[in-house]
């Protein structure tokens, strides 16, 4: 219910790890003196975009790294110029030399392309080939223009034994699935393992994973992480980026309160049976207030309300419910990018993002790849919908009539993420999966009843017009109780113009009509539960998962934890537990 300020990681300085490769041939005699220190070079990076003024050349000199921006526009020869006199006066105070320069100490800088100088008077934009060679001296580059390249690389700042670690990671000119990662911990110095490497600090790393996630170990316990990225475009590749963890891995807690709901889910479920997930995770922006942190969650410790800390836990809970359809709600968008999409697609699952309107968290529907095929997306912002959408005419009508009422309606920018999935074995079938969050307020009822309107409504028209026959599980946090409004809209298809909802903001908001579902009744898969949001202040049910009970039927329900797991530190959130919600899981089977 507002807004996420994303990932909380701490930037760290990296190593620009030297990259080698093959030259090209060289044919012509004025590269002959080139060719004589040998087939492999170090590289230069060559940063050269249309449209942009300036290009940038980096590489690495005497253990130095050399960045220099210059003009495109500008000759070659004047940005050799500037190489040498910058690699002379390295040179020169490395040996303490004072004075100006005399001809004999400036360091000579060519410039080859296929064995073949190239003139002074070309232009950088030109000059700065891909494959050509930089000679600065008696040292040879190979130049890599627009090279792939790691341009951000972090690490999160929590690491906990047994969670998955995502590093936050941003590539330019490449591609994350095409990266080549590979990880290291630190041990002590006199460590003798085989394939522990000694680093120029004396740091010895040893190599423990190569994908993109790392779950450390309980061996891992006190060893600071590394990780070294080098960035690829399928076969083109450009120079390796290293990052190092701030902190070390720590001891897990002793016992989450999904760990024996994760007995239940060892196994994923085989057709014509699915595992379905509805998880509000708690956006970041609700942890990090002063309010949370002093009135909704005081009974938290302050380092378990810390995103990174709660990610790791819910990465690990998700993982283990080897779910084949996932919608989960508060999502940060730095979250679904840098730490959702990795982990899941580490679980075999793809993933959608809605973001909600002028706002930075949103909605999150994740999919088994190896199950289902992603045909379309059906996604609205519910008040935009109902004053935009003529299917909402009649529905908008009744809303006019109090003008408190629409006003509030369309302050409003929640939203309705719905994906279309196709099942990828011989049936084909067709399953709709919208996720929703509604308007939190206590006293919101009203709202509320005219969002989950227009969101029937919305799904009618998909499942009956759009994909004639899909079956149809809406998932969410819907901010109602079993007796609102909402909910018997949704399980009976109708509320009367009665009901006590049509009244909840008071007098002057209220507008009391007859609402007809365009579904007919739902089945909720959850029997009434006692809550699935239980804080300080609050407990009671919010969160469900509906089907449409002529294509699927429930399988199995997992259990909740029990109330002493859930208030084992009180209530929710905890050290034990990441959000202030409960995951719904539950398995579905289609019917013949």
């Amino acid at each position: 219910m507002s807004v996420s300020r994303g990932l909380t990681f701490t930037r760290l300085s990296t190593a620009f790890t030297l990259f080698h490769r093959q030259l090209l041939r060289s044919s012509s005699k004025s590269f002959t003196g080139a060719r004589r220190f040998g087939s492999m070079a170090q590289a230069a990076v060559v940063r050269c975009l249309p449209g942009e003024p300036k290009l940038t050349i980096s590489f690495y000199m005497d253990g130095s790294h050399k960045n220099m921006l210059r003009d495109q526009d500008e000759e070659l020869g004047t940005a050799l110029e500037r190489i040498s006199k910058n690699v002379t006066k390295g040179q020169r105070k490395a040996k303490k030399s004072e004075g100006p320069y005399t001809a004999e100490e400036l360091t000579v800088v060519r410039l080859y392309y296929d064995g073949v100088e190239v003139a002074d008077t070309v232009r950088n934009s030109d000059a700065w080939r891909d494959g050509a060679v930089l000679l600065v001296g008696d040292v040879r580059y190979a130049v890599l223009r627009n090279a792939p390249t790691v341009t951000m690389a972090a690490l999160p700042a929590s690491l906990l034994a047994g969670c998955p670690v995502c590093p936050y990671l941003r590539v330019e000119f490449g591609k994350l699935q095409d990266c080549e990662f590979t990880w290291f911990k630190e041990t002590a110095p006199n460590t003798s393992a085989g394939d522990a490497g000694v680093s120029e600090q004396g740091s010895v790393w040893t190599e423990v994973g190569s994908k993109r996630i790392y779950s450390p170990s309980n061996q891992d316990i006190g060893c600071r992480l590394k990780l070294s990225c080098k960035p690829k475009d399928g076969r083109r590749s450009g120079p390796a980026k290293e990052v190092i963890s701030v902190g070390t891995v720590e001891a897990a807690p002793d016992v989450y309160t999904f760990d024996n709901r994760h007995m239940y889910t060892v196994r994923g479920v085989a057709w014509p049976a699915l595992r379905v997930v509805s998880y509000n995770i708690l956006a970041d922006v609700y942890a990090q207030t002063e309010l949370s942190k002093t009135v909704l969650y005081p009974y938290c410790a302050p380092y378990a309300l810390e995103l990174d800390y709660r990610q790791n836990l819910i990465k690990k809970e998700l993982a283990g419910y080897n779910a084949d359809i996932i919608c989960l709600q508060e999502v940060d968008t730095g979250v679904f990018r840098d730490s959702l999409i990795p982990a899941m697609d580490a679980c075999g699952l793809d993933g959608v993002f809605r973001l909600k309107e002028k706002q930075h968290e949103g909605l999150a529907t994740f999919y088994r790849r190896s199950k289902f095929k992603l045909l379309s997306c059906h996604n609205i912002m519910l008040s935009e919908a109902l004053t935009h959408d003529p299917i909402h005419s009649g529905l908008l009508e009744r809303v006019c009539a109090s003008s408190a009422l629409k006003d509030s309606i369309l302050r409003r920018n929640t939203a309705l993420q719905v994906s279309v999935l196709k099942e990828l074995n011989e049936t084909g079938r067709l399953i709709c999966v919208a996720n929703t969050h509604l308007y939190w307020h206590p006293l919101g009822g009203n709202v509320r009843l005219v969002q989950m309107g227009v969101a029937l409504r919305h799904l009618g028209h998909v499942i009956n017009e759009v994909v004639p026959g899909a079956a149809l599980v809406f998932c969410g946090d819907f901010n109602s109780s079993p007796n609102s409004g909402v909910f018997q809209l949704v399980t009976e298809a109708t509320v009367s113009q009665q009901h006590a909802d049509w009244s909840s903001s008071g007098p002057v908001a209220s507008c009391g009509f007859e609402l007809l579902s365009a579904l007919p009744p739902l089945q909720s898969t959850h029997n009434q539960l006692a809550y699935t949001n239980y804080v300080r202040g609050f407990q009671g049910c919010l969160d469900y998962i509906f089907i449409k009970p002529d294509s699927m039927q429930v399988e199995q329900v997992i259990p909740l934890p029990s109330h002493q797991e859930i208030t084992a530190y009180e209530a929710l959130p905890s050290v034990s537990h990441p959000s202030d919600h409960i995951a719904l899981v539950c398995d579905l089977r289609w019917n013949p």
